[in-house]
């Protein structure tokens, strides 16, 4: 199924029609935010306002429109026992038929959003780089993912950018401040290289190494030798996807730093 910027981009007026359902209006506890929004065609749907039964009266509602000659609809809801849902709270939904106005609305509401995604650079195409692209590429981030080895990318997720390269130093120096960086390489040495560069920048949100404790104090002993500080050294994370779970798996290991990620970088004024 496409994204919801693809479908947007490709519609047109005489294209199938559609509806925009989208929360205008929250109150109290609700399952999503002010401006979240799902499309609705007559066999299809892409994206959520929540789910529940406040999505399916919705998902019903939209495809009645549909049926109709209206243009749009409004939908007061209170998320009590009349809806089975006990969130408590409050929403008002617009649901409109796609036309061009509403359409450019939506491009520009995820082209706002996008700006605001934080970017990480992947270093390393091995297995639980691999696993890692997969899990980290529906979240909101602008991920990079840099190996000098084109035949270890193997499918590369949508909406993740890709480059076969040696060049590290390029790359890493092209982020910008309060970015992540990842590094998963298979030489301890260029890992090495890679994170005394990023915390000698200090400026980074994330800096997540994949290894071990031994690891990380040998490393720890390298980068005091060359003339980093106990603050900088510090900022390290490593072991990556804390120490809770002993599963070496890398689809495993993939979902704990993605959980980590979506903490200390997605949401790090929240952790501040």
């Amino acid at each position: 199924m496409r994204s919801l910027i693809s479908i947007l981009e490709c519609w047109r007026p005489e294209s199938p029609p559609f509806a925009c359902v989208q929360l205008t209006t929250v109150r109290g506890s609700t399952p999503r935010e002010a401006g979240a929004f799902m499309l609705v065609g007559q066999d299809w749907q892409k994206g959520t306002i929540g789910g529940g039964c406040l999505e399916w009266e919705c998902l019903q509602k939209a495809r009645t429109l549909l049926n109709s000659n209206l243009p749009s609809m409004t939908h007061d809801v209170t998320l009590g026992a009349g809806t089975n849902q006990c969130c408590g709270g409050q929403v008002t939904v617009a649901i409109t038929r796609a036309q061009p106005n509403i359409v450019d609305t939506l491009k520009q509401q995820l082209h706002n959003e996008k700006q605001t995604y934080p970017t990480l650079l992947m270093f390393g195409a091995g297995h639980v780089g691999r696993a890692l692209a997969h899990a980290l590429a529906p979240l909101p981030l602008n991920l990079i993912w840099v190996d000098p080895r084109s035949e270890e990318f193997g499918a590369i997720p949508p909406g993740v950018t890709a480059h076969v390269s040696s060049q590290w130093e390029h790359h890493l120096a092209a982020l910008p401040a309060g970015a992540g960086v990842l590094v998963l390489t298979p030489s301890h040495s260029l890992d090495a290289l890679i994170v005394a560069a990023a915390l000698e920048r200090d400026d980074f949100a994330y800096i997540g190494l994949i290894g071990s404790k031994t690891k990380r104090r040998r490393f720890e002993t390298g980068f005091r030798a060359i003339g980093l500080t106990e603050d900088q050294i510090s900022t390290l994370t490593c072991p990556i996807g804390g120490q809770t779970v002993r599963d070496k798996r890398p689809e495993i290991i993939a979902a704990l730093v993605a959980s980590e990620i979506v903490i200390k970088l997605i949401h790090r004024k929240n952790e501040a």
